[in-house]
Protein backbone atom coordinates (compact mmCIF):
# COMPACT_ATOMS: atom_id res chain seq x y z
CA UNK A 1 0.00 0.00 0.00
CA UNK A 2 1.39 3.25 -0.88
CA UNK A 3 1.21 6.50 1.27
CA UNK A 4 -0.96 8.80 -0.93
CA UNK A 5 -3.88 6.25 -1.02
CA UNK A 6 -6.09 4.81 1.85
CA UNK A 7 -7.18 1.38 2.09
CA UNK A 8 -10.48 0.53 0.75
CA UNK A 9 -12.28 0.18 3.78
CA UNK A 10 -11.60 3.19 5.20
CA UNK A 11 -11.74 5.23 1.86
CA UNK A 12 -15.33 4.50 2.12
CA UNK A 13 -15.43 5.87 5.55
CA UNK A 14 -13.66 9.29 4.89
CA UNK A 15 -14.99 12.15 4.06
CA UNK A 16 -12.22 13.25 2.34
CA UNK A 17 -11.41 12.38 -1.52
CA UNK A 18 -8.54 10.11 -2.17
CA UNK A 19 -4.89 11.71 -2.45
CA UNK A 20 -4.43 10.30 -5.53
CA UNK A 21 -6.43 10.92 -8.52
CA UNK A 22 -6.96 7.27 -10.67
CA UNK A 23 -6.76 9.19 -14.19
CA UNK A 24 -2.98 9.34 -13.73
CA UNK A 25 -2.65 5.65 -12.94
CA UNK A 26 -1.57 4.76 -16.26
CA UNK A 27 0.86 7.71 -16.55
CA UNK A 28 2.41 6.11 -13.38
CA UNK A 29 2.25 3.02 -14.24
CA UNK A 30 4.17 3.69 -17.81
CA UNK A 31 6.68 5.85 -15.77
CA UNK A 32 7.35 3.35 -13.31
CA UNK A 33 9.45 1.17 -15.52
CA UNK A 34 11.53 4.36 -16.18
CA UNK A 35 14.46 4.97 -14.49
CA UNK A 36 17.41 7.90 -14.65
CA UNK A 37 20.69 7.01 -15.26
CA UNK A 38 22.59 6.94 -11.60
CA UNK A 39 24.68 9.78 -12.59
CA UNK A 40 21.63 12.23 -13.20
CA UNK A 41 20.30 11.11 -10.30
CA UNK A 42 22.80 11.70 -7.97
CA UNK A 43 23.03 15.37 -9.29
CA UNK A 44 19.41 15.79 -9.30
CA UNK A 45 19.69 15.04 -5.48
CA UNK A 46 22.16 17.30 -4.91
CA UNK A 47 20.60 20.18 -6.13
CA UNK A 48 17.67 19.46 -4.48
CA UNK A 49 19.48 19.47 -1.28
CA UNK A 50 21.60 22.38 -1.63
CA UNK A 51 18.26 23.97 -2.84
CA UNK A 52 16.58 23.27 0.12
CA UNK A 53 19.80 23.98 2.61
CA UNK A 54 19.38 27.92 1.13
CA UNK A 55 15.75 28.39 1.55
CA UNK A 56 16.22 26.74 5.65
CA UNK A 57 19.14 29.70 5.94
CA UNK A 58 17.14 31.92 4.93
CA UNK A 59 13.82 30.81 6.63
CA UNK A 60 15.55 30.76 10.11
CA UNK A 61 17.72 33.48 10.50
CA UNK A 62 17.81 32.37 14.33
CA UNK A 63 19.74 29.29 13.96
CA UNK A 64 22.12 31.71 12.16
CA UNK A 65 23.11 33.72 15.57
CA UNK A 66 25.80 32.56 18.07
CA UNK A 67 25.96 33.18 21.42
CA UNK A 68 27.39 36.49 21.03
CA UNK A 69 24.47 37.46 18.13
CA UNK A 70 21.93 36.21 21.33
CA UNK A 71 24.13 38.08 23.75
CA UNK A 72 23.45 41.49 21.84
CA UNK A 73 19.88 40.63 21.10
CA UNK A 74 19.41 40.09 25.38
CA UNK A 75 21.33 43.41 26.02
CA UNK A 76 18.76 45.04 23.32
CA UNK A 77 15.81 43.93 25.14
CA UNK A 78 17.32 44.72 28.55
CA UNK A 79 18.16 48.10 27.53
CA UNK A 80 14.29 48.99 26.00
CA UNK A 81 12.88 47.50 29.26
CA UNK A 82 14.97 49.72 31.06
CA UNK A 83 14.06 52.66 29.39
CA UNK A 84 10.60 51.44 29.71
CA UNK A 85 10.91 51.59 33.50
CA UNK A 86 12.39 54.80 33.65
CA UNK A 87 9.48 56.41 31.67
CA UNK A 88 7.05 55.06 33.87
CA UNK A 89 8.86 56.40 37.06
CA UNK A 90 9.38 59.53 35.75
CA UNK A 91 5.58 59.64 34.67
CA UNK A 92 4.48 58.48 38.16
CA UNK A 93 5.96 61.17 39.77
CA UNK A 94 4.55 64.31 37.45
CA UNK A 95 1.57 66.03 38.56
CA UNK A 96 -1.62 64.57 38.44
CA UNK A 97 -3.81 65.93 35.25
CA UNK A 98 -6.87 67.83 36.14
CA UNK A 99 -9.16 65.02 34.78
CA UNK A 100 -7.58 62.90 37.32
CA UNK A 101 -10.12 64.19 40.22
CA UNK A 102 -9.82 67.28 42.52
CA UNK A 103 -7.04 69.20 42.79
CA UNK A 104 -5.66 70.96 45.53
CA UNK A 105 -5.33 74.91 45.48
CA UNK A 106 -2.78 76.29 47.90
CA UNK A 107 -4.10 77.60 50.93
CA UNK A 108 -3.41 79.39 54.00
CA UNK A 109 -3.09 77.87 57.31
CA UNK A 110 -6.51 76.45 57.41
CA UNK A 111 -5.88 74.02 54.44
CA UNK A 112 -5.71 73.55 51.22
CA UNK A 113 -8.82 74.36 48.46
CA UNK A 114 -9.83 71.55 46.38
CA UNK A 115 -10.16 73.56 42.81
CA UNK A 116 -13.71 73.50 41.52
CA UNK A 117 -12.73 75.70 38.10
CA UNK A 118 -8.96 75.02 36.39
CA UNK A 119 -5.75 76.26 37.66
CA UNK A 120 -6.27 79.05 34.79
CA UNK A 121 -9.45 80.47 36.00
CA UNK A 122 -8.52 80.57 38.98
CA UNK A 123 -4.74 82.62 38.88
CA UNK A 124 -6.40 84.92 36.13
CA UNK A 125 -9.16 86.05 38.49
CA UNK A 126 -8.43 89.62 39.21
CA UNK A 127 -10.03 89.88 42.61
CA UNK A 128 -10.87 86.51 44.41
CA UNK A 129 -12.36 86.57 47.78
CA UNK A 130 -13.47 83.62 50.31
CA UNK A 131 -16.56 83.52 51.78
CA UNK A 132 -18.22 81.46 54.48
CA UNK A 133 -20.95 79.10 53.56
CA UNK A 134 -22.80 75.66 54.44
CA UNK A 135 -23.07 72.95 51.91
CA UNK A 136 -25.30 70.02 51.78
CA UNK A 137 -22.70 66.80 52.47
CA UNK A 138 -24.40 64.85 49.72
CA UNK A 139 -22.77 67.55 47.21
CA UNK A 140 -19.35 66.39 48.09
CA UNK A 141 -19.45 62.96 47.13
CA UNK A 142 -18.62 64.46 43.52
CA UNK A 143 -15.34 65.90 45.18
CA UNK A 144 -14.71 62.26 47.09
CA UNK A 145 -15.91 62.97 50.55
CA UNK A 146 -17.62 59.80 52.02
CA UNK A 147 -21.33 60.26 52.90
CA UNK A 148 -23.49 58.03 54.60
CA UNK A 149 -27.34 57.69 53.89
CA UNK A 150 -27.72 58.94 57.87
CA UNK A 151 -25.43 61.94 57.00
CA UNK A 152 -26.54 62.76 53.73
CA UNK A 153 -28.53 65.38 54.61
CA UNK A 154 -26.41 67.21 56.88
CA UNK A 155 -24.83 70.57 56.31
CA UNK A 156 -21.29 71.22 56.55
CA UNK A 157 -19.46 74.53 57.23
CA UNK A 158 -17.06 75.64 54.15
CA UNK A 159 -15.07 78.55 52.87
CA UNK A 160 -15.49 79.08 49.20
CA UNK A 161 -13.28 80.96 46.94
CA UNK A 162 -15.32 82.97 44.48
CA UNK A 163 -14.11 85.13 41.45
CA UNK A 164 -15.26 88.46 41.04
CA UNK A 165 -17.85 87.59 39.13
CA UNK A 166 -19.41 85.48 41.79
CA UNK A 167 -18.71 81.85 40.15
CA UNK A 168 -17.05 79.44 42.66
CA UNK A 169 -13.43 78.50 41.78
CA UNK A 170 -12.89 76.69 44.96
CA UNK A 171 -13.82 74.90 47.97
CA UNK A 172 -12.39 74.25 51.86
CA UNK A 173 -14.16 72.30 54.45
CA UNK A 174 -13.85 74.09 57.29
CA UNK A 175 -12.57 72.65 60.70
CA UNK A 176 -15.91 72.36 63.14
Amino acid sequence: MSLNTLPPSDAAQSPLPPLRDPLFDAMREELAGHDAPPAVRKELLAAFASHHAQQNAARHWWRRLGASGWALLGCGAGGVAALALLLMVMMAGRAPSHDSGPALVGGDDSGAFIALDSFERIEQDPAPRVLATTVPRASLTALGVAVSPENAGDMVKAEMLVGADGSPLALRLASQ
